[in-house]
């Protein structure tokens, strides 16, 4: 009996041996692969060269599992791909489904709101639109370094023993999507002084690009197993500066650089204890995943706040890691009664209402994030 051959899908990313692939694919980037490949058969000579290959899967016959194999591609150049047109661009797909748009600089995902997703208000809550920048970024990662174990670090990161935390993130949001909306995540990075890394994300439409939210945030590499600060060993860094973007998407003038104050027991205004962090909050860094900690946040919150008004801007400054043995305690005050008047420079975003959270040890009162957010009556949002 003859099995029938489905057709064959087609993935990018990054990879270290090559050889020519003679494999005749049947979707369209298989045939842009093919197209170039005639012309690549010298390409060793060229300079700039990046390196890829193709992830191919097929199903044969009643196989119930997707048998995914390496094809090798000969060298694909800089040169040549930048030089071909934008909607040959977006048929370079990584193994995540998400794209390399902007000569490949740029890293776009796309995201359906799921049910799932939305709260109270119909709408997607500022997790979930934490969880789409954290996924695409990890995804970007892995579609450099194919580090898809190790959560997002490079090779000699790892030979380093060195992981990613993050020290500060600013999120502006324009809107928030609606259940069944289409999503587009673009994100990219770039080095922040020495010992730092810049990784930015917008968010849009799919379909209209409208923007919905744009953020902004800075990373340092701890060692995993002293879980001290590291500098950027020059090898790492040789890993990085070919994948750097010198884009900002929250411009200079509104990019949040302002101090959080400390709240204290005397100033905070509301007060949330006994929160305990349990096994499923943890990543696989073996400490809290950041995104929870924005919940934790908002449940010092006033509850007529939550219901009538939109956050539209938050900053996060993260000051130590988080464990599963920890108690704490969620704190939040006015702005105006830690700092007299508001502190938001940007003109074209003067916040109706402004906070200044702190997230601390409920035993020792040790700072785990200092956080400020910026909210907005909900039918003044649009």
């Amino acid at each position: 009996m003859t099995s029938m051959v489905a057709p064959i899908n087609v993935g990018l990313q990054f990879r270290g041996n090559w050889c020519n692939a003679k494999k005749k694919v049947e979707d369209k980037a298989g045939e842009f692969f093919q197209q170039r490949f005639n012309s690549s058969c010298h390409a060793n000579a060229l300079k700039k060269k990046r390196r890829f290959s193709l992830l191919v899967s097929s199903s044969r016959g009643n196989d119930t599992m997707n048998r995914i194999t390496h094809v090798q591609l000969a060298h694909l150049t800089t040169e040549m791909l930048g030089s071909e047109s934008e909607a040959h661009a977006s048929s370079l797909v990584t193994f995540f489904r998400g794209s390399f748009v902007e000569d490949r600089f740029v890293y776009r995902q796309i995201f359906f709101v799921r049910s799932y997703e939305v709260g109270p208000h119909k709408t997607t809550t500022i997790q979930t639109l934490m969880n789409f920048l954290q996924e695409t970024g990890l995804n970007h990662a892995f579609s450099c370094w194919e580090s898809k174990d190790n959560f997002g670090v490079t090779h000699e990161m790892e030979h380093h023993k060195l992981i990613w935390v993050t020290t500060r993130i600013q999120v502006q949001v324009e809107k928030y999507s609606k259940w069944g909306d289409e999503v587009e995540v673009d994100t990219w990075f770039d080095t922040a002084g020495r010992n730092g890394v810049r990784r930015d994300w917008i968010i849009r439409d799919h379909y209209t690009k409208e923007i919905i939210a744009k953020a902004t945030s800075t990373w340092v590499m701890i060692n995993r197993e002293t879980r001290r600060l590291s500098k950027i060993p020059e090898p790492v860094r040789q890993e990085l500066v070919p994948f750097c973007f010198n884009k900002l998407a929250i411009a200079t003038e509104e990019i949040d650089h302002q101090k959080i104050h400390k709240l204290t027991d005397a100033t905070a205004e509301r007060f949330h204890n006994g929160i305990v962090p349990g096994w499923n909050d943890m990543d696989v860094n073996q400490h809290v995943n950041n995104v929870k900690y924005i919940k934790w946040i908002l449940e010092s919150m006033a509850e007529e706040v939550l219901k009538d008004y939109k956050m539209t801007n938050m900053t996060l400054e993260f000051r130590r890691e988080c464990t599963v043995s920890d108690y704490l305690e969620s704190m939040t005050c006015s702005s105006s009664k830690v700092i007299g008047v508001s502190n938001n420079n940007s003109v074209n975003r003067q916040p109706e209402l402004q906070y200044i959270h702190l997230l601390r040890l409920q035993n020792n009162k040790e700072e785990l994030v200092r956080a400020r957010t910026e909210w907005h009556l909900k039918q003044n949002q649009h």
